[in-house]
């Protein structure tokens, strides 16, 4: 769109370089989840196997949810036009891009939870629906046309195919549009990401209620999907936050400036009073209403060894978020953006934990090499694999028909 005719200052086609420290770093984080991860697996004590298996789960979860927010985003930002946020797209467009590498891998981790019965074992035990068995369990007996290991597996498939088909034809066409220009890429991206939407919106509560809350099959909430959606999307802009300074700190990116950060500040600072909206509805009504079969689940939560951690999930993703970020000011700093962005990834991994832990472990849940290994080993792995993607192609959409918007970005 003419653009590189008026900004002879900026280099469209530079390319990150993943080398170095960075590069050596992922690896060794790597080294060290699989390390944990065979240690836990391996253990003679089944507890530390079943702490592993719901450490695999989380990260698994997490490593997907993250990824298919930076889906989300692309195709948000298509439908929405927007043209403040060409310059930086490329970061989670690779980030789709990775989302069927982390599809497969839940996958994986589901179906051998289920197989070894380390994982959904609520509904998935022995006799639970069959009347005549003395563990039949008439209120899993009645979900059974829903919860069983094919219906599950199938949806599984389905729901994380089809939104890693549209994150992966949603990056090709941007970079399509790279090398041929003109508005075509754009305008089939325009009526997939629309297409994208609808079926993301309808189907990530189903998702997460097949894959969180069935771990505890007797309790149900119908807030629980918006919840859920709330800390993915949270996690996805925070995790665009911190790569986005972290690649402009290596000297990259130079038309990304404070506004744009302003913006990321925004969304990340809005969405996480929206998380604790949800939270706090979920939350506040079990409460009040106070019916034994929705109590079950907040009782558990509040056994002597989660409830500290359950506060301080509010206080880490809420407050946190709602005192540093309030200030204008603090969305245009880089540190301080990097430094509640990091908090709030921090924080939501703590948020899964307690999603998690009290249905796979319950009272014998832990804290040591297996849990921080684990995260340690997703966080090597994801690195690696989106600051791979991110080499391969130039940093900036040249041919965007909004760059130039987005170079001129001001708030």
């Amino acid at each position: 769109m003419g653009t590189h005719n008026h900004h002879h200052d900026y280099n469209f086609s530079e390319r990150f370089q993943f080398a170095g420290i960075g590069k050596i770093l992922s690896l060794v984080g790597i080294a060290v989840g699989v390390i944990a991860i065979v240690i836990g697996l391996m253990s003679s004590d089944h507890i530390m196997v079943e702490r592993t298996y719901a450490n695999l789960l989380l990260m698994g979860y997490y490593f997907t949810c993250v990824c298919a927010a930076g889906a989300f985003f692309v195709a948000l930002q298509m439908v929405t036009q927007s043209g403040w946020s060409a310059g930086l797209i490329r970061i989670p467009q690779a980030m789709a891009s990775i989302l069927p590498i982390a599809a497969l891998i839940l996958l994986l981790i589901v179906g051998l939870g289920l197989t070894t019965h380390n994982l959904y074992h609520h509904w998935h035990a022995d006799g639970l629906t069959d009347p005549n068995s003395p563990n039949f369990d008439k209120l899993v007996a009645g979900k059974s046309t829903f919860l069983n290991v094919p219906g599950f597996l199938i949806r599984q498939v389905i729901f994380m195919g089809t939104y890693s088909i549209f994150a992966v034809i949603l990056a090709k066409l941007s970079y399509k549009e790279d090398l041929e220009g003109g508005l075509n890429s754009y305008k089939q991206s325009f009526k997939l990401s629309a297409i994208f939407l609808v079926i993301f919106g309808f189907t990530t509560p189903i998702w997460s209620f097949d894959t969180i809350m069935s771990l505890e099959a007797h309790w149900f909430s119908t807030m629980f999907g918006w919840y859920n959606f709330a800390a993915m999307w949270v996690s996805g802009i925070a995790t665009i936050v911190v790569i986005t300074i972290l690649v402009k700190k290596a000297g990259y990116l130079s038309w990304v400036n404070e506004n744009h950060l302003h913006d990321l500040g925004k969304l990340m600072f809005g969405f996480s009073i929206f998380w604790t909206y949800v939270w706090f509805a979920q939350f506040m009504l079990i409460w009040y209403s106070n019916i034994p079969e929705e109590t079950v689940y907040f009782y558990k939560r509040w056994e002597p060894e989660y409830k500290p951690w359950f506060w301080l999930s509010i206080i880490i993703n809420f407050l946190a978020p709602l005192l540093l970020l309030v200030d204008r000011d603090a969305k245009r700093k880089q540190g301080m953006m990097l430094f509640v962005a990091i908090l709030l990834l921090c924080g939501h991994w703590l948020d899964y934990y307690i999603m998690i832990m009290p249905g796979t472990v319950e009272a014998h849940r832990g804290f040591g090499f297996v849990e921080i290994g684990t995260a340690i080993g997703f966080v090597g792995l994801f690195t690696f694999l989106v600051m791979t993607k991110l080499s391969k192609h130039p940093l900036a959409p040249k041919n965007h028909p909004f760059l130039d918007e987005s170079l001129h970005h001001q708030l």
